[in-house]
């Protein structure tokens, strides 16, 4: 069966030789068609929920290739959401100042310091005159004078907030509720951000080709999900030894057949590079010494390819 398939290739190669009425004749030189490769992955972990495509399917640009489970990103949006409405908060506080419940609040809290400001004073000055007919030793009132000091610090403090609050938040105050929110704000865009991750969406026109997990498997950051070709990247590959490479040079134009439609590709050289040795060659059987470098000839279209079908490594042939 193998020998007569390939007599049967053979036969189809002879006669595409022969098919060929243009003046310029078929080369020796055997080419692939390929195409640029393309790669989805996600920048965040997550399980595969939901495939939406298979191997082998073309989809377009912006389609859903997946859906990911990434539960964290709830999570982390309640707080953002928290966060933000707390700064708002500090802010509007910061720019309307202390409402008439807090100012009454702050008032009795300075009544309630100034009557223990006035005790602490009447307590000194009786433990004073005690201490001055030695009836009370000299630890005992410097504790009273103690409490005396601590009680009018507290009188001070209360009226120095009261006086903040009635007065409004300082500039300062004010830049610092600003720049909490911004942060909060900050992150809650991280995350809406993030939200966008557990789509999965096709970066360009293209071929799906391998699809490296089954849904209900993790996908680590940074893994290939999808890899696949892009179809509007098509390119013709040529791989030539060193003792013809000098016929050829960036930029010159070439034709190109279809072997088994016999449809002409203009193209034109776009690089060259030398391959090692155990590179992938796209002539079957090299009419060269193996010993000899090889090199790779990348050809791209020059004319509209659009009404014309290719696939991943048929063979292009090569006129003169």
């Amino acid at each position: 069966m193998t020998t007569l398939r390939n007599l049967g290739l053979g036969f189809l190669s002879l006669l595409a030789l022969t098919s060929c009425n243009n003046e310029e004749e078929i080369t020796s030189f055997r080419g692939k068609v390929k195409f640029e490769t393309i790669s989805v992955s996600s920048k965040l972990a997550g399980r595969v929920s939901k495939l939406y495509v298979e191997e082998g399917q073309q989809v377009k640009e912006g389609d859903t290739l997946a859906f990911l489970d990434i539960p964290e990103i709830n999570a982390k949006m309640i707080q953002a959401e928290g966060a933000v409405k707390a700064a708002t908060g500090q802010l509007n506080m910061a720019y309307n100042g202390a409402t008439t419940e807090q100012l009454i609040q702050l008032d009795g809290k300075l009544e309630a310091a100034k009557a223990q400001l006035d005790f602490a004073k009447e307590s000194y000055n009786r433990l004073d005159n005690m201490y001055q007919d030695s009836l009370v030793s000299r630890q005992q009132l410097d504790e009273v004078k103690m409490k005396l000091n601590m009680a009018r610090a507290q009188v001070s403090a209360l009226e120095a907030k009261r006086h903040e609050a009635k007065n409004g938040a300082r500039t300062e105050q004010i830049d610092q509720a600003k720049g909490h929110l911004d942060r909060a704000r900050g992150a809650k865009e991280e995350v809406l951000t993030a939200s966008n991750e557990i789509y999965l969406l096709a970066p360009a026109d293209m071929s799906i080709e391998t699809i490296s997990l089954e849904e209900g498997e993790l996908l680590t950051p940074g893994y290939t999900l999808f890899n696949g070709y892009k179809k509007t990247s098509v390119y013709f590959r040529f791989t030539v030894n060193e003792s013809n490479i000098y016929d050829f040079k960036e930029g010159n134009e070439l034709l190109l057949v279809n072997p088994y439609t016999q449809e002409e590709i203009p193209g034109k050289i776009q690089a060259i590079k030398q391959l090692a040795h155990y590179a992938d060659i796209t002539s079957t059987a090299p009419l060269y010494d193996l010993s000899e470098s090889v090199y790779e000839l990348k050809v791209v279209p020059t004319s509209d390819i659009s009404g014309h079908t290719f696939y991943t490594n048929a063979t292009i042939l090569l006129k003169k």
